[in-house]
């Protein structure tokens, strides 16, 4: 099917009424800004990360003339399932945006020390990958740690103000005893001080309520110098609600997917509130009549990905006790359906309450939700907590991936570290350089400094990737 050659032209968008604005308080009479997440977060909370580039061609002159802020379309989850699963070139998927989006600037999500793995590389790998990633076209860093230990952004902040692009920062919104509105505005001064030029919060789970959302837009709006934008899963059913209560305490922009690729563990739709702005003082004033051909197309790509779409269709409000983000809920639902053990998940996503709290509350972005994720599944699958502790987690509990929110207990500590004890020095710190050792080892195999970052952040699936790259061109 060829949804976009058309004989007759779409019918236009149906009328939308205004009413008199003046009933709603607004802090900020400037057009609210959209950042389109349809091509990294959308995709990854709702059909796995399983879409090609090919899939997005089609797409992506119409989504460049929408008239968002920025697009966010790589990084996250996108690059390790690129050479894992699709056999598709995360970085000519750059310079294919790029060609094609002319107006947009382009965004990706970069976890601080980790890129776009989920542990921390050394500071020489950093500074490359931020360097070619600007190379290849990304105008705008989205830089997150999962911890909110900020030692952990800072040679990621330092290499992107190198290469003149734009930092995003980033707080990572969850429920815990750790985490407060004045801990949110806290950190984000830091990150401001830092260089950040724009904050994001980021609430992965669907975790927000309206009363929250106004509150914490409100204090960073009176805190900070830079715009603040908000991000929400639709996963709790409070997304929109608390995308209305952000505009009116004066959030500048919002994070959005178009309807046929929104909602569930995905994002609020842009079209509502397009219709819901017009004729108010935050009015953007763009076309709801674009999105017809739009909605054609990404529906067809959730019908030819069908089999790794999220399952959830409606709101799961129990997110509000295991926080999992809606990404990682629909790999956790693909991985379980390929064990044959769907039916344990509400067992597991209770475990995961108890993990997070035992792994000292730490928001669950990645790694530490694929870390908490994974000890649950292992404890409910093995009838027993901590029988097994991973790699991963064992590197947690010594301070590898930087400093949790809160105290881990000390039963997972004893289990995972005996009587070792956890490193207080920025984790990084403790690696050698990889740049050259990466060159080294992969050799002739690399034909770019772009194959041997590769390689440096996947070693264990680069060397088949790249074979199987160059030897079908050849």
């Amino acid at each position: 099917m060829d949804f976009f050659k058309r004989k007759e032209p779409a019918a236009p968008a149906p009328a939308v009424q205004t009413s008199n604005a003046g009933h709603t308080q607004f802090a900020s009479s400037t057009p609210v800004k959209f950042n389109s997440v349809e091509f990294r977060d959308g995709v990854q909370s709702l059909l796995a990360t399983r879409v090609t580039t090919e899939d997005m061609i089609p797409l992506l002159k119409r989504m460049d003339a929408v008239g968002y802020d920025s697009m966010e379309m790589w990084g996250g989850a996108t690059f390790d399932v690129c050479i894992r699963y699709l056999n598709d070139d995360p970085w000519n998927r750059v310079r294919t945006f790029k060609h094609f989006m002319k107006n947009t600037p382009l965004k990706m999500v970069l976890r601080g020390q980790n890129l776009v793995g989920y542990h921390a590389y050394p500071d020489d790998i950093v500074e490359k990958f931020v360097e070619c990633a600007a190379n290849a076209g990304i105008d705008v860093f989205l830089i997150f740690d999962a911890l909110q230990d900020l030692r952990n952004c800072e040679t990621a902040f330092r290499a992107v103000k190198k290469m003149g692009k734009k930092i995003e920062g980033s707080v990572q919104y969850n429920l815990s005893p750790f985490h407060t509105t004045e801990k949110f505005v806290e950190n984000a001064l830091e990150q401001q001080k830092m260089g950040a030029e724009l904050i994001h919060v980021e609430d992965m789970a669907g975790l927000m309520t309206p009363p929250a959302a106004y509150e914490l837009i409100s204090a960073l709006k009176a805190a900070l110098d830079i715009p603040v934008h908000l991000h929400c899963h639709c996963t709790g059913g409070m997304a929109e609600m608390c995308y209305w209560e952000a505009i009116r305490a004066g959030v500048d922009g919002l994070d959005v997917c178009v309807s046929s690729l929104g909602m569930g563990p995905g994002h609020p739709p842009i079209e509502s509130f397009i219709a819901g702005l017009r004729g108010t003082p935050r009015d953007p004033k763009i076309d709801l009549a674009q999105f017809n051909e739009l909605n054609e197309g990404f529906q067809y790509l959730r019908t030819r990905r069908k089999e790794y779409e999220s399952r959830l269709i409606g709101v799961d409000v129990g997110c509000l006790q295991h926080q999992i983000p809606g990404g990682m809920l629909t790999n956790m639902e693909n991985q379980l359906r390929s064990m044959n053990a769907l039916d344990r998940l509400p067992e597991i996503l209770r475990e995961v309450t108890r993990v997070r709290a035992d792994m000292g509350y730490p928001p669950l972005a990645t790694p530490s939700s694929q870390m908490c994720g994974a000890q649950a599944t292992s404890n409910v699958m093995m009838g027993e907590r901590y029988k097994t502790v991973s790699k991963e987690m064992r590197d947690y509990c010594r301070g590898m991936y930087g400093c949790p929110p809160g105290d881990i207990s000390p039963e997972l500590m004893k289990k995972a570290l005996g009587d070792e004890k956890p490193i207080t020095c920025r984790p990084a710190d403790l690696l050698e350089p990889g740049w050259e050792k990466a060159k080294t080892e992969i050799g002739d195999l690399a034909h770019s400094d772009e194959d041997v970052l590769t390689y440096a952040l996947f070693p264990n699936i680069a060397v088949n990737y790249l074979k199987n790259r160059y030897e079908t061109k050849e």
